[in-house]
């Protein structure tokens, strides 16, 4: 038998299909819940135990953090199958695995040389607890670095600052964009330390969910994604001591040059979880139709002309996103490396809206098979096009990508990954 995510990720060791076993034990339960989360608009919290006792908290972690010792295969395929059942519990998830970069990116980068003597024990121990936390406490992280705040040369912009105190940092400034508010055990909070105005002052540190001056931007209300808990952060005057940090100067853009894609080398794991919706979308169609007769013949309503001219654009446009983040799937984990990473970053630019793209098409076409029938608000083809409306514009549109990898291509340099605005 296939597990979900082998749908999505082709030719799995044993260890990932032993992995993915476990992702698909917990599918019922995150199902069952997912028309009350659109409903509600809220994150089912139990979903936390869930995932947390199945040991997928750490799905990406080293075994000898106590993990699971998957990698981004493993993720995309766990976000894949998530997304397939719950979208907005599955872009959770994703945010919190997510935050695994922060240490094993500083792994790779002390492998790598490049940190001196007198930084690797401070980027060491902040590896360390990250991995720890995710993995042998099983606790869940939110990852927290987009901001309102925009710029023209920078994929993220960082205006958040950290001011140095007595025994550690003062945290002030807004988190746009994160899933797990309200959710998670501790917030990841990228920020930059005050007076220093380039990437070389960004960094990491552990924000406690319940922390003195830690609240909610706003109550997340979309027309779907409804229970992904996006609310952001406002932190005001929030301390964070010494031991909570990692305020090496410029380690965040040390560590962020071991990633194989774009960012923290991840993201691709995001941008699975609504092709896992439209394949979904596209199988749940399909079997309504292939069971719907009509009223005056034996046939089902599937052998309509009409509706097998959809239901082959259906085919066509999940194909051509199935294809495109497979391409972008094995550029980013082959080995060895099939192209430097700024070609990979700039076919990343162009997948991530392709995918969208032709997963909301699936999703349109999805409701004109089933009719008025499948516009009610609960209906899985109403409900699926509004999630897959979402992909449209949480990854960034589109047209942005394009811009980006044309200006990459144009112009024969690397997009900027980062920036740092003024308060």
């Amino acid at each position: 038998m296939k597990y979900t995510g082998e749908h999505f990720v082709e030719d799995m060791s044993d260890a990932e299909r032993d992995r993915a076993a476990i992702v698909d034990s917990v599918l019922p339960l995150i199902q069952e819940a997912a028309g009350d989360v659109d409903r509600s608009g809220e994150f089912h919290l139990p979903h936390v135990k869930t995932l947390s006792d199945a040991g997928l908290l750490g799905l990406i972690i080293p075994k000898e953090y106590g993990g699971m010792g998957g990698g981004l295969r493993d993720l995309a395929a766990a976000t894949f199958a998530l997304g397939s059942v719950c979208p907005s519990t599955a872009l959770c998830y994703f945010f919190h695995c997510s935050s695994a970069s922060r240490g094993l990116l500083a792994l790779e980068a002390l492998e790598a040389g490049l940190f001196n003597e007198e930084e690797a024990p401070l980027v060491q121990a902040f590896a360390d607890k990250v991995l720890n936390t995710m993995g042998r406490k099983g606790e869940w992280l939110a990852n927290f670095a987009s901001e309102t705040v925009k710029s023209e040369k920078a994929a993220i912009t960082i205006s958040t600052k950290a001011k140095k105190v007595e025994g550690g940092y003062l945290l002030n400034g807004v988190k746009s964009f994160g899933c797990a508010t309200g959710v998670a055990d501790q917030y990841l909070v990228t920020a930059a330390l005050e007076g220093i105005e380039d990437a070389s002052g960004l960094s990491t540190f552990f924000v406690k969910a319940n922390a003195k001056g830690v609240s909610e931007r706003q109550k997340w209300d979309a027309i779907g994604m409804r229970g992904s808990a996006t609310h952001g952060l406002i932190l005001e005057d929030v301390f964070i001591p010494e031991d909570d940090a990692l305020t090496v100067p410029a380690a965040f853009t040390r560590c962020m040059q071991m990633s194989r894609g774009s960012f923290v080398g991840n993201q691709l794991a995001g941008i699975a979880v609504y092709l896992g919706q439209a394949w979904s979308i596209y199988n749940t169609t399909l079997t309504t139709l292939t069971n719907s007769k009509f009223g005056d013949s034996d046939k089902s309503i599937a052998h309509s002309p009409m509706h097998q001219q959809l239901i082959g654009e259906m085919m066509a446009d999940l194909e051509t996103a199935v294809l495109w983040l497979r391409r972008q799937l094995q550029l980013e984990t082959a080995e060895p490396e099939i192209l430097p990473k700024g070609d990979v970053v700039k076919r990343w630019r162009l997948c991530k809206g392709q995918v969208s793209e032709y997963g909301f098409k699936v999703a349109m076409n999805a409701l004109k098979c089933t009719g008025t029938s499948g516009t009610g608000f609960t209906h899985p083809s109403a409900r699926g096009l509004r999630e897959m409306a979402m992909a449209l514009v949480q990854a960034f549109p589109a047209e942005r990508g394009r811009l980006m990898a044309a200006s990459m291509e144009v112009d024969g340099a690397e997009q900027n990954q980062f920036g740092v605005g003024k308060s």
